[in-house]
């Protein structure tokens, strides 16, 4: 699934879209990918000799999968879900392994671990090169659109 279906299922874009494809979806996991082409522009700052992209933006790409996952959950579920969408409530044991540089490509898996009325906690794992670069636990709720 392209770009377009991730748009269609989340709010974010560019410059703060970091899923390029959804590779797979089952009952509990998504699977994703992102490409870094070395053009973004946190690349000027972060680091100029040494450009990097930043731990933060490699766990947005985690919650942003799991959002992805969450928003095609909704789709079989209208009724529980009607006007609500997914905001992280909790964010822990994030762990940062390998830094990612301009040109490659991550992978993204987002799994749901447990689920409570209207809040979901999930795990999620970042890696480039089939070495892990990042992972987190995160609980996110379901909140009214308003």
């Amino acid at each position: 699934m392209d770009r377009t279906e991730v748009m269609n299922a989340i709010p974010h874009r560019d410059p703060f879209l970091f899923i390029d494809e959804i590779v797979e979806v089952t009952e509990n996991r998504i699977v994703c990918r992102k490409t870094f082409t070395g053009e973004e522009a946190f690349f000027k700052g972060h680091y100029p000799d040494f450009p990097l992209v930043p731990g933060v933006l490699l766990c947005e790409s985690a919650l942003q999968a799991g959002a992805v996952f969450l928003a095609k959950k909704m789709e079989s579920d209208t009724k529980s879900f009607a006007g609500k969408m997914p905001v992280v409530a909790k964010m822990s044991d994030i762990r940062f392994r390998q830094i990612v540089r301009p040109g490659e490509t991550i992978v993204i898996q987002a799994d749901l671990e447990d689920f409570y009325s209207n809040a979901f906690q999930m795990a999620g794992t970042v890696t480039v090169n089939g070495k892990m670069s990042v992972k987190l636990k995160y609980t996110v709720m379901m909140v009214e659109k308003e």
